[in-house]
């Protein structure tokens, strides 16, 4: 079995070596940046050590790994580009060192590269694997426009934004696993397990960000906390403050969040403040607790040896203890 320390440099080393030799060059230079200023590579490792599970040679599978990160990352150029943001993993974004309509016509080509690498496996897995794949960047895109549209919305409820949260993040986490389980020729039974695994783990991860964006520490987390807060973002923190807050409360909580001018550090003390008074950070530790626990228990189902699954349990472990 591979540590996922060891897995996380196979696909480094990989991304690394990935040649672009396609003209124009202008074309392919902000992929080749864009996968190459870092990140934590959950998605592929998690396929991997899915596979590992089932089977010893998960170098077999790196090509599928290598194009699920590429999707992702395609994801993230356009989400900076929507979000007009700046930076990302501490450089400047595509659209900022190149262009918007860069950004728009690199990170298509990032889309078809995804499903090029992953077809790049054997026929008698392609249709079930390009499948699970195709369903899962519909659900990534129908995620990410309820995200957009809650943006201008006041009574968005819990349970839409848990939905959102699922469709947007946690699909592609059980997307990695189910990929990597069906590569590796698991059991149906397995394969649908481990997709609950990684769709609560999922859960667990967003919510995680979420407490992370308030409560982190800056220098740990690689980002000014408060960027939700001071965008209005509609996180289950918000959501949930406005539901549980009194008259006074509420009154101060949507003077901040109708605000058009405000300076940013105060709006951010403020409404931090408002959380703490409701117990906004205990009941959000609550229910990422609760989607970790939900997830342990379906790995636990997966009929191998627990020792077999430990890599991957401890590899959750870290995930759930994480400060960035």
């Amino acid at each position: 079995m591979y540590h996922s320390d060891e897995l996380l440099q196979k696909v480094n080393h990989s991304l690394a070596n990935m040649c672009y030799d396609r003209r124009p060059a202008t074309l392919y230079q902000p992929i080749a940046y864009v996968l190459g200023i870092g990140g934590k590579r959950i998605r592929p490792v998690l396929m991997l050590m899915a596979y590992n599970l089932f089977r010893d040679d998960p170098d077999r599978i790196l090509m599928q790994a290598i194009g699920l990160e590429t999707y992702h990352n395609y994801t993230l150029l356009h989400d900076d580009l929507m979000d007009k943001a700046d930076m990302r993993r501490g450089q400047l974004t595509v659209h900022r060192r190149w262009n918007d309509n860069t950004a728009i016509l690199s990170g298509d080509s990032m889309l078809v590269l995804a499903y090029q690498r992953i077809a790049q496996c054997d026929e008698r897995h392609l249709a079930p694997v390009l499948s699970l794949f195709t369903e899962t960047a519909l659900e990534i895109g129908e995620g990410q426009q309820y995200d957009m549209d809650f943006e201008t919305r006041t009574d968005v409820t819990e349970d839409e934004y848990i939905e959102m949260i699922r469709l947007k993040t946690s699909v592609l986490l059980a997307c990695a696993v189910k990929m990597g389980a069906i590569l590796a020729d698991a059991p149906e039974a397995d394969t649908q397990l481990l997709y609950k695994f990684g769709e609560q783990l999922g859960l667990a991860f967003q919510l995680q960000d979420d407490l992370l964006d308030v409560y982190g520490d800056p220098a740990v987390f690689g980002k000014a906390i408060g960027g939700d807060i001071a965008s209005n973002k509609k996180t289950y923190m918000l959501i949930n403050a406005m539901l549980r807050a009194n008259e006074r409360q509420r009154e101060e909580l949507m003077r901040w969040v109708t605000a058009e001018e405000f300076c940013r550090e105060e709006k951010v003390k403020a409404v931090t403040r408002l959380y703490d008074e409701m117990g906004i950070r205990q009941l959000c530790q609550q229910k990422i607790n609760h989607y970790f626990d939900e997830c342990r228990k379906y790995l636990a189902q997966v009929n191998l040896p627990p020792s077999r699954k430990q890599m991957l349990s401890d590899y959750t472990d870290e995930m759930m203890n994480r400060q960035q």
